[in-house]
């Protein structure tokens, strides 16, 4: 028998793709990407230490597909009645439940391990508090204790920037804050409208989420109250010098068509334009990101060149 035919039997008997499932790879990715940025922000231009940074975003990578898991085998009950959710592995029971809770125990394990020997110890405590605030407080506890559960829960979502800031500097200051928020505010209009096309299938399920509570109407204001809000709140890491007029222009560019589509949706009764107010906010958060990112080498970076 050769190597490749006992790979491929191999590959018959593990599940891998429901596994790769359960670590809801499209998420972590935007989750990785937040932090990575922030460690290039971080670190002065030119002056990049690769090991860390690779070593970070490994295991920022392996922790938010820990979490990820961990809110899988959290919600299986409850994916079991909702359209969006019936696929995933457990409720399809392609996995079980001990399987999943080994494999999510695991991969937490193996990124505590290599952020604590080779990025540093603070980092790898606040991943361990991110994953506990995640998948245990929020998912277990606060999911279902209101209809502002999703802005009391956004701080697991905020904290990747944080975490790629203190892989580099080995603390937490106040560039690592004003990421943080941006990420923290974004976070609400961001799923509220995702929650307003699902708002049926979350009843059903039980869950308190603002659609089912206050309305739809209710929840359009907000989500266009938060855009508004997200706008200066952006703003926050030229005021921390972190970025100069190039993100400036871009971020307010950005809020402002956030808000505006925002705007539009109160007076637009379609799931379907919730789901691309959805879609935007991910492009929104990205791209804000990715200025963030551009504006850090550019030669026309930093005020004092105005």
């Amino acid at each position: 028998m050769t190597v490749r035919t006992q790979t491929l039997m191999l590959m018959q008997v593990i599940p891998w793709r429901s596994y790769v499932k359960l670590c809801k790879i499209k998420v972590v990715s935007l989750v990785v990407f937040t932090a990575l940025v922030a460690m290039v922000l971080a670190a002065p231009p030119g002056n990049l230490p690769w090991a860390t940074v690779l070593a970070a975003t490994v295991g920022i990578a392996l922790a938010g597909a820990s979490a990820a898991a961990l809110n899988h085998i959290a919600d299986r009950e409850i994916d079991t009645v909702m359209g969006r959710t019936q696929n995933r592995p457990l409720p399809m029971g392609n996995i079980s439940r001990g399987s999943a809770t080994v494999f999510a125990l695991s991969l937490a394990s193996l990124a505590l391990v290599i952020i604590w020997t080779l990025v540093n110890p603070l980092t790898a405590v606040l991943t361990l508090l991110t994953l506990i605030g995640y998948a245990v407080i929020y998912t277990r506890y606060l999911k279902w204790i209101g209809p502002q559960n999703i802005v009391l829960g956004g701080a697991s979502g905020a904290a990747p920037a944080m975490l790629g800031w203190c892989a580099i500097t080995g603390q937490i200051g106040w560039e690592a804050f004003a990421l943080f928020l941006i990420i923290f505010v974004w976070t609400p209009p961001h799923f509220w409208a995702l929650a307003i096309a699902r708002r049926d299938e979350y009843a059903k399920a039980g869950v308190p989420m603002m659609p089912v509570i206050r309305g739809v109407a209710y929840t359009k204001r907000s989500i266009f109250a938060y855009a508004l809000v997200l706008i200066p709140v952006s703003y926050l890491p030229v005021t921390v010098g972190l970025s100069g007029p190039f993100y400036l222009i871009g971020a307010t560019v950005l809020g402002g068509l956030f808000a505006i589509r925002a705007y539009r949706l109160m007076f637009v009764d379609s799931d379907r334009q919730a789901m691309r107010l959805f879609g935007f906010s991910i492009t929104y958060l990205t791209v804000l990101f990715a200025l963030l990112l551009v504006d850090h080498y550019l030669p026309i970076s930093g005020w004092s060149s105005w």
